[in-house]
């Protein structure tokens, strides 16, 4: 599985970001680049943007508020997730090649609420799992009878029958020995735990993964946590901040633990944590206080060259501004660096979903070994940092190739506010050079209250084949 930024980086550079750690978004383009020798120069070219092979108008779809629909291609067969014009969940259909969708409409409607985002994920016999439409509510959860058959699916009342009454941030992934999984928050946000299940292809059921929750907030706050991550080392890692009410303020202290079968988990240093990961127990990497600065869905995992992990956040600095700030496990201690050196103070608080003023990538390492940072900041614009190795500070900037091509990156619609949403791809084709998205054009979150009308007509939602220049 791709690691989650090569997921989430070209939503992150469209500007627009929610407090919902959406499983899979859109993936990284990869191509060329150039390297400016100097911090915030501008670069003298820009590599070559994909190309259109293919563009497919599945349909039209509500545009109010956004919410993260999912795409899921496997061998010649490809499948869609989304809320149609009137806010219906629809799952759609194609063998590759085809010039249209079959659609299918399922008994669930969402209202305002842009946590609610769909995934889907297909088990090893070619069964079809579904969950979504989900903020602090009883699980929805959909399979389908008949193996890659999106016409087949069915409502599953329950996945094992134990907290499943409150359930927001459905994830599927794959585990260690590629089984599949399925984790969720139990619970709402300042009150919440990480429940993981395992899917049984012998009895088709799931069962739980751990026998308690992996995070638990003791019913006074919750973790935000990543999807776990197979790094580099063998390990699985995770990161994640700890928020003790619905406040987007209260987020506090990002935190770390690794585990080579997601069962036993371990600090940075090696040492074994007991289950559930408590705020007294987790490894905090920053001990940031509530209104320090620090964000859920702004928390990244990367790693360098000797294979290190490193923690990326921002928080407040001794001015009260904004900065970004990477973290990296050096002899048995979190050593801290600043990475940006801004004069801009994102002023978050309330509930709902934000749109995110400040953004930042993890640190990733490059074929060519050097490392580099994706950032976004509402005053000082986006990019990508070349860091040096030692001090994790900023030295240079990489050109990357844009997101997509420019002809499908400008908005179409002419109703005020509008932008756009990308959904890439959680399979594969298995075709050399190719990637497919999906695309959509709505109204920014409104912290999921409901917009007075007029509200806009509903826009297109198209899949796009795109292929890399050679």
């Amino acid at each position: 599985m791709s690691s989650l930024w090569q997921i989430l980086r070209p939503a992150f550079l469209t500007g627009v970001a929610c407090l919902v750690a959406l499983p899979v978004l859109v993936k990284a383009v990869e191509a060329d680049t150039k390297v400016s020798g100097k911090a915030g120069t501008a670069p003298e070219a820009r590599p070559a943007s994909e190309t259109i092979d293919e563009i497919i108008e599945i349909a039209p779809i509500w545009s109010g508020h956004p919410v993260g629909f999912a795409l899921l291609t496997r061998g010649n067969q490809q499948f869609v997730a989304f809320y149609d014009a009137e806010r219906h969940m629809t799952v759609g259909q194609r063998t590759l090649g085809d010039k249209s969708f079959r659609l299918t409409r399922l008994a669930s409607q969402i209202g305002w609420d842009s946590h609610n985002y769909i995934v889907l994920a297909i088990d090893d016999e070619g069964y079809l799992h579904l969950s979504g439409n989900m903020h602090v509510v009883p699980l929805v959860y959909f399979r389908t009878t008949r193996p890659l058959d999106a016409s087949s699916f069915v409502r599953v009342p329950q996945m094992t029958g134990q907290l499943e009454h409150r359930v927001t941030y459905p994830i599927f992934f794959r585990g260690p020995n590629k089984e599949l999984l399925f984790t969720y928050r139990d619970g709402a946000s300042g009150d919440g735990s990480q429940v993981y299940n395992t899917y049984d292809l012998k009895t088709r059921a799931w069962r739980r993964l751990l026998d308690r929750p992996l995070t638990d907030g003791e019913g006074q706050r919750n973790a935000y946590p990543s999807v776990p991550r197979l790094g580099p080392d063998g390990y699985y890692h995770m990161v994640w901040v700890w928020r003790e009410t619905p406040d987007a303020s209260t987020n506090h202290d990002p935190s770390y633990a690794r585990s080579r079968d997601l069962v036993h988990w371990e600090t940075g240093k090696g040492e074994p944590v007991a289950l559930p990961m408590t705020l007294k127990t987790g490894d905090i990497v920053d001990g940031v206080p509530e209104k320090g600065g620090v964000i859920n869905g702004n928390v990244h995992l990367g790693f360098d060259a000797q294979k290190r992990p490193i923690v990326s956040y921002h928080k407040y600095d001794e001015k009260g501004y904004t900065q970004i700030y990477n973290a990296r496990m050096e002899d048995g201690h979190w050593k801290i660096y600043q990475a940006s050196d801004w004069d801009y103070r994102w002023d978050f608080g309330g509930g709902g979903t934000l749109v995110f003023e400040v953004g930042l990538g993890p640190v990733q390492l490059e074929a060519d070994g050097t490392l580099t940072q994706n950032y976004r900041n509402k005053k000082h614009g986006s990019g990508t940092w070349i860091l040096d190795p030692q001090t994790l500070k900023p030295i240079g900037t990489k050109v990357s190739a844009p997101g997509y091509p420019r002809s499908i990156a400008i908005v179409e619609s002419k109703w005020p506010e509008m932008g756009i949403k990308w959904s890439g791809d959680a399979g594969q084709s298995g075709e050399p050079g190719v990637r497919y998205v999906l695309r959509w054009e709505t109204l920014p979150s409104n912290r999921d209250l409901a917009r007075p009308k007029p509200w806009p007509p509903a826009t297109p939602l198209r899949l796009y084949k795109l292929r890399r220049p050679k």
